[in-house]
C-alpha cells in the first residue's frame, strides 16, 4: 500500500465537494489548501479537524486524534483517514428552470394563463461539515450538473424540485401582490427575482449551501393562447386610453403654462405703467412741494421784511416819546403851519391891485388841498379844526366837491370819481358795487367783511403797535404814531 506524501485539491472549479483518492497517510505527509478552500478530515466515520488555506505537517500536533496511532518507539506511524477538500468560491451562472408551467390566474378577467420560468443563480458553500453529513456519504465528490459513478446525483437533480415548487408556489402570488400586469411582467423582473430568492435560500442552508444572488431571467408567456391574446387587446386598449389621458395632461400643462405667461406678462406690464405714473406724479409732487417751499419762503421773507418795518417804526417812536413829542406833534404841527401860509395867503391880490374875501378863502383851499395831497391822513384831522370865518357856502362847496372825488386804493390820492385810473400812481380804479370795496393789501374787489375773499387778510387796517383803526392809505398811526407797512 502506497503512502501519499503530499495532499492538494486536484479537482476542477464547478466541483463544490472533492475526496481525496488516498486514505493512507503518516506523520511525516504534508497537507496543501488553497484560498477559497478548507480541508476536513474523517477517521473511523467522525470529523477529526478542519483545515483553513496553508501548508500543513500532519502530525499530532496538528491533529491531536492521531496521538493514538503514532507509534512511540520509532516516532512514525501509518494512518488510515479520508480527506475532503470543500471549494468555497461562489459558483457563478448555475442554470435553473422549471420542470413544467406556471398557472397564473389574472385578477382582472379571471381567466387562467400558463407561464414559463427560468435563469441563473450564484451558489456557494457556507458549511462543509453540514454538506458533508447530508449530501456526500461515501462518495467521491459533489457537483452541480456532474453525475456518475464516483460522484453523486448532481445538485442540479437533487435541488430542482425545491426550486420548481418554490418558483410555481410564489411567482403567481407575487405578481398579484406587486399589481403586475402580465403583459408587462419583464419590466419588473428584478423585484421578482429578490422575492423568489428569499423562498428559496431557506432549502438550501439545510444542506450548508447559500444563494447570494438569484436570477428570474426570463418568464414565456403563452402567446398563442387566445386568453392571453384578449388580455394583450386589453393592454393595448388600456395603453391607449393612459396615451390619450396623458396627451391631454400635457396640452392642459401647456396652455395652463401658457396663460400663466401671458397673465404675468400682464402684470409686469401694469407694474411698469404703474411704476411710470408714480415717477410722474412723484415729479409732479416735487414740483408742487418745491413751488409751496418757495411760497413759504416768499412769504417767511415778506413777514421778516414787516416785522423789520413794524420795529423800525417802534424804534422811531420811540425816540419821539424820548424827545417829548410823537408823529401827531409832528402832524398837528405841519397843519397849523399850512393853515397860517393859507392865512398869509389872503390880502390884496398885485394883478388886480385889491383883494376879496372870495380870493382869500380859494388861497386858503389851495394850501389846504396841497396838505390833503402830501398827508392823505391828515383829512380826519381837518375835521377836527376850526377855520374860524368859513361861511356856510364854501362849506357846501367844499362838501360838494368831497362828494366829486374818492381815493386810489393803492396810493391814497383823491381822484375825480369817474376816474377809471389813478393820475398818481396809475392803478386802475374799480368800479365798487354799494356792498363791495376794494382789499387794502391785494388791491382787488371783494365784498364787504372783515376779510378778503382772495388773500385772506383782514380788510381794516390796524396799527401793528396799538391796534387802533387807521384811514385807508395812511403811512402812520394817528394814535401812536407808528409807520405803517
Amino acid at each position: 500500500m502506497a503512502l501519499s506524501e503530499l495532499i492538494k485539491y486536484e479537482g476542477d472549479n464547478s466541483t463544490f465537494i472533492w475526496k481525496y483518492p488516498h486514505e493512507d497517510f503518516n506523520n511525516m505527509t504534508e497537507l496543501v489548501v488553497h484560498e477559497s478552500q478548507e480541508a476536513i478530515f474523517f477517521a473511523n466515520g467522525q470529523a477529526a479537524d478542519t483545515f483553513g488555506p496553508g501548508r500543513y505537517k500532519l502530525d499530532a500536533e496538528n491533529i491531536p486524534i492521531l496521538t493514538k496511532l503514532i507509534n512511540k518507539v520509532t516516532g512514525v506511524s501509518v494512518f488510515h483517514c479520508e480527506v475532503y477538500f470543500i471549494n468555497k468560491a461562489v459558483q457563478m451562472a448555475v442554470k435553473w428552470g422549471t420542470d413544467s408551467k406556471v398557472r397564473f390566474v389574472e385578477p382582472t378577467l379571471g381567466v387562467p394563463v400558463e407561464l414559463g420560468a427560468s435563469g441563473e443563480m450564484n451558489l456557494a458553500v457556507f458549511d462543509g461539515k453540514k454538506m458533508l453529513k447530508k449530501l456526500v456519504g461515501t462518495m467521491k465528490g459533489v457537483s452541480w450538473g456532474t453525475e456518475g459513478a464516483d460522484f453523486t446525483k448532481s445538485l442540479q437533480t437533487s435541488f430542482r424540485p425545491l426550486i420548481s415548487t418554490a418558483v410555481k408556489s410564489n411567482l403567481s402570488a407575487v405578481i398579484k401582490q406587486q399589481n403586475i400586469d402580465i403583459v408587462e411582467v419583464d419590466e419588473h423582473l428584478s423585484e421578482l427575482s429578490e422575492c423568489l430568492r428569499a423562498k428559496i435560500v431557506p432549502g438550501f442552508e439545510e444542506y450548508g449551501l447559500t444563494i447570494p444572488q438569484f436570477f428570474l431571467m426570463n418568464i414565456v408567456l403563452p402567446e398563442s393562447d387566445s386568453n392571453f391574446k384578449r388580455l394583450r387587446d386589453l393592454h393595448t386598449i388600456g395603453l391607449q386610453k393612459r396615451m390619450a389621458v396623458a396627451e391631454a395632461e400635457v396640452r392642459t400643462s401647456q396652455a395652463q403654462s401658457k396663460a400663466s405667461y401671458m397673465t404675468a406678462e400682464a402684470e409686469a406690464e401694469a407694474q411698469i405703467k404703474v411704476a411710470q405714473r408714480g415717477a410722474i406724479l412723484e415729479g409732479q409732487t416735487t414740483e408742487t412741494e418745491i413751488a409751496r417751499r418757495e411760497a413759504e419762503r416768499k412769504l417767511i421773507q415778506a413777514q421778516a421784511e414787516a416785522q423789520a418795518a413794524q420795529m423800525a417804526g417802534i424804534a422811531e417812536a420811540a425816540v419821539m416819546q424820548a424827545k417829548g413829542y410823537n408823529q401827531k406833534d409832528v402832524l398837528q404841527a405841519e397843519v397849523q403851519k399850512a393853515y397860517a401860509e393859507g392865512i398869509g395867503n389872503m390880502g390884496p391880490d398885485i394883478s388886480t391891485g385889491g383883494g376879496s374875501a372870495m380870493s382869500d378863502m380859494l388861497g386858503l383851499g389851495v394850501s389846504m388841498a396841497a396838505m390833503g395831497a402830501m398827508a392823505p391822513q391828515v383829512g380826519k384831522m381837518m375835521k377836527g379844526l376850526n377855520f374860524g370865518n368859513m361861511n356856510s357856502a364854501q362849506t357846501a362847496g367844499g362838501e360838494g366837491q368831497s362828494a366829486q372825488t374818492t381815493q386810489c386804493p393803492k396810493c391814497g390820492n383823491s381822484i375825480p370819481m369817474n376816474a377809471k385810473f389813478c393820475l398818481e400812481c396809475g392803478t386802475k380804479i374799480e368800479t365798487l358795487a354799494e356792498n363791495e370795496m376794494i382789499c387794502p393789501n391785494c388791491g382787488k374787489k371783494t365784498p364787504k367783511g372783515k376779510f378778503c375773499m382772495e388773500c385772506g387778510q383782514p380788510l381794516a387796517n390796524r396799527c401793528p403797535n396799538c391796534g387802533t383803526e387807521v384811514p385807508q392809505g395812511g403811512k402812520f398811526c394817528l394814535e401812536c404814531g407808528t409807520k405803517l407797512i
